[in-house]
């Protein structure tokens, strides 16, 4: 039923989003990944998932903290595949600090990353998926 479905999945060049990814690759799930790091690493990950489970996966280096990055990703990755079928808002980041301390840019970039993408990449991905029928 998902196999050849398309799935974008922020925060996934690492950690658990990297493992969803890989998950629903081997599920037979096109992959949109986003993420930092390392523009080789990120490359030799794609390839991995698209050449081990016959899939297509994209990259998307959209800053999650940016609304218009986030636009233009959604943009490419609605474009691309079709259309999304899954969308996994897993990007995320922590700062921990006494209050008191804690760096008002850091409280920016947390609620950006953390809520706010969730947010824009929800409300981008929902007209398509409805098109679709989900």
């Amino acid at each position: 039923m998902l196999k050849g479905k398309t799935a974008l999945i922020t925060g996934s060049t690492s950690g658990i989003g990297q493992g969803i990814a890989e998950k629903f690759a081997s599920l037979g799930i096109n992959i949109v990944l986003n993420g930092f790091g390392e523009p080789v690493a990120i490359e030799a990950l794609r390839s991995k998932l698209q050449d081990t489970y016959g899939v297509k996966v994209t990259y998307q280096a959209a800053d999650m903290s940016s609304t218009v990055e986030i636009e233009r990703m959604m943009q490419a990755a609605n474009a691309s595949c079709e259309g999304l079928d899954i969308l996994v808002n897993n990007a995320g980041i922590q700062h921990v600090a006494p209050i008191d301390e804690f760096a008002i840019d850091k409280f920016n970039a947390i609620i950006a990353i953390n809520m706010t993408s969730a947010w824009h990449t929800t409300r981008l991905a929902l007209p398509g998926m409805k098109r679709k029928g989900w």
